[in-house]
């Protein structure tokens, strides 16, 4: 083989080539049918994906993906009070728990954007009437956006938030049946 068949096999083309060919079960393929790339109603399931997006900085998605329940738990199910409320004690127990990403800076950055989300909630209703009132922004202007509202929010933890929960175009091929079942929710949803 040649070092273009090794690398077109190595990388596919799209997520979901790459999902298509894993066997289950594979916590991708869960994730890339019923989550990915679809809008989330609630303003505590925007922050859930908001941290488990910045908690996979420097790590792999399979493995935050494996390790999203714990997360869920760990952070009482991504409410946003209880969250925003966390002390030191939450703190330490967070840094314990080895069924999470234990980074001190990522905890307090899920603490601190939980508070940052409250404020907005109080200024826009909710987090994702703010997120509503901003589309449709490019890439760049919700990374400038998102690197002055939040903490550890750089580019790529941005437009992977941005593009899961439907802000951004490209989390699905027109090839793939997910895209057009995403299409179908809207005429926001749309590129």
């Amino acid at each position: 083989m040649n070092g273009v068949e090794c690398l077109t096999m190595e990388k596919p083309q799209s997520y979901c080539a790459a999902v298509a060919a894993m066997s289950a079960p594979n916590p991708h393929i869960e994730y890339h049918d019923r989550e990915y790339g679809f809008p989330l109603q609630s303003d505590d399931e925007l922050f859930g994906r908001l941290v488990l997006e910045i908690n996979q900085a420097g790590l792999s998605w399979t493995t935050i993906l494996n390790k999203k329940d714990n997360f869920f738990r760990a952070y009482d199910n991504f409410n946003l009070e209880r969250v925003a409320g966390y002390g030191e004690e939450d703190v330490r127990r967070l840094l314990s728990d080895a069924g999470i990403i234990r980074n001190k800076l990522k905890i307090a950055a899920a603490i601190h954007n939980a508070g940052v989300i409250l404020d907005l909630q109080r200024e826009h209703g909710s987090f994702r009437n703010w997120l509503d009132a901003q589309h449709p922004l490019d890439k760049a202007g919700w990374v400038k956006l998102f690197k002055k509202t939040f903490k550890f929010t750089g580019g790529e933890i941005t437009n992977e938030f941005l593009m899961s929960t439907g802000y951004l175009p490209g989390a699905h091929v027109p090839e793939c049946p997910v895209y057009q079942e995403i299409l179908s929710l809207g005429p926001k949803w749309r590129e």
